[in-house]
């Protein structure tokens, strides 16, 4: 019971540390995200993905160094690992756009905060048991 007590423990503190470095995630692809749709004029799609693809990487280099303090000396593969889980998050955040502001018509960039909420428990989840197990 202890032993579990303590693995709650751990998973929530990593949880809550891969929020925080999800934070600054939110940073990097909101800024990313409107620097592209608004003053590059990109497609609203394009603009989310690159925002997306910046702050998975930058989430990457942080959650290895700091939420999971990772040694894991194949760095590569860990971090195609981290990022094709973010590929498929990317996939789950546009269909949230997608449903939420392209059909329900809702503000984009409160759509966007839902759609980064909803894939942080999907990226959580898949980095805690495939990537940095």
């Amino acid at each position: 019971m202890i032993k579990e007590i303590l693995h709650n423990q751990t998973l929530i503190e990593r949880f809550l540390k891969f929020c925080i470095v999800g934070g600054s995630g939110v940073v990097v692809d909101f800024g990313i995200t409107y620097l592209a749709k608004e003053f590059f004029k990109l497609n609203k799609y394009v603009a989310n993905s690159i925002g997306f693809v910046c702050a998975a990487t930058s989430n990457y280099i942080l959650n290895r160094a700091w939420t999971f303090a990772s040694n894991d000396p194949d760095i590569m593969m860990q971090y195609f690992r981290f990022f094709g889980f973010s590929l498929i998050g990317l996939a789950i955040n546009n269909l949230v756009i997608y449903l939420l502001h392209g059909c329900a018509k809702w503000n984009f960039y409160f759509v966007k905060l839902i759609a980064t909420g909803v894939v942080t428990f999907w990226n959580f989840s898949m980095n805690y048991i495939f990537t940095f197990q």
